[in-house]
């Protein structure tokens, strides 16, 4: 019998499309894919943190300054004047080396999943439907949450925090997270863990949403259509600021509960409490200004910078 002539409807695989002619090789250009993201993101993320990372630090300090006797900071100016005159210029990369070597295996994680899962979703026009968007954007976000995003964040907001003292005990990348697992164990450097995959997952899924949805009425009729990387950066901006506006009172409890005093926190429901039982909602959108100039800059350059790698790799490394 001719295979080739039995209906779709009649295939065991007709809601797995990709299965029914290219079998194996369908799967593999899949898995390709997603080796091509992982490759493409890793790059990708050292140069932008190395862009973008005063933002950062900026915005943690104000999430992490609480009201009353405790307040450090009266806003964005003064805590960059305060760190200048402390601890200099470089004051504002402390921490640095904590996410270069999270974002490239987070922006690894974040792409590969998101490539492999987008292999696995497309019609046969490939594209994605909305739902679709949401879902890989959501995959992605959580698989970079549990494999670098939560260690990589709890480190690095115990190392601002220690500089908050008079007495900093953090020498260094290496001796800081000796000294924070012998304190606390491994568990220590994994603080947050539900509250950075719901961050992760809302903030990808938000961001692949807006990002596939604006490319999507770029090309209008033509799947196949280029989009100039400054249109693809202006495209990040957007769907980074629609993050920000999202899941902003994720990333206040998140910080919170990575910061040196999360002891006081029962868990990720009671920390959020007690934000809003001390400081009111407002306390939620904590750093929101910071943030936002940081997410936008930050997603809108991490999508040029890939998109870029991407049309490389797509030219020299075939499926």
């Amino acid at each position: 019998m001719d295979r080739s002539r039995v209906p779709l409807l009649l295939s065991p695989y007709q809601n797995r499309p990709w299965m029914v002619n290219d079998g194996a090789a369908a799967a593999a250009a899949g898995g390709s894919k997603g080796l091509k993201g992982i490759v493409a993101g890793g790059i990708t993320g050292g140069i932008e943190i190395c862009i973008t990372y005063p933002t950062e630090y900026v915005k943690t300090q104000l999430q992490l300054d609480e009201k009353g006797a405790n307040k450090r900071y009266n806003g964005i100016v003064d805590c960059v004047k305060k760190t200048v005159n402390e601890r200099g210029f470089f004051g504002l990369y402390r921490g640095l080396s904590v996410l270069i070597y999270g974002s490239i295996p987070k922006s690894a994680a974040r792409f590969g999943a998101f490539e492999y899962l987008r292999s696995k979703s497309v019609n046969s026009q490939g594209q994605l439907s909305n739902s679709g968007k949401l879902l890989c954007g959501l995959g992605a976000g959580v698989c970079e949450a549990i494999v670098a995003v939560t260690p990589m964040e709890t480190i690095k907001v115990k190392f601002i925090n220690d500089q908050r003292s008079a007495n900093p005990r953090f020498k260094g990348f290496a001796h800081g997270v000796g000294e924070i697992i012998k304190a606390e164990g491994i568990s220590g450097i994994y603080k947050g863990l539900s509250a950075t995959i719901l961050k992760q997952g809302s903030n990808q899924a938000i961001r692949f949403f807006v990002m596939e949805s604006l490319k999507d009425l770029y090309k209008g009729d033509d799947p196949n259509k280029s989009v100039p990387k400054l249109l693809v950066g202006a495209f990040g901006a957007v769907a980074g600021a629609a993050s920000v506006f999202g899941n902003t009172p994720l990333d206040v409890v998140k910080t919170r509960m990575q910061g040196l005093e999360a002891s006081k926190y029962k868990n990720t429901a009671d920390c959020a409490l007690q934000i809003l039982r001390n400081e009111g909602p407002a306390a939620f959108y904590k750093g929101t200004v910071p943030r936002l100039g940081r997410v936008c800059l930050d997603v809108g350059i991490t999508f040029m910078i890939y998109d870029s790698f991407m049309d490389v790799f797509n030219k020299i490394w075939k499926d």
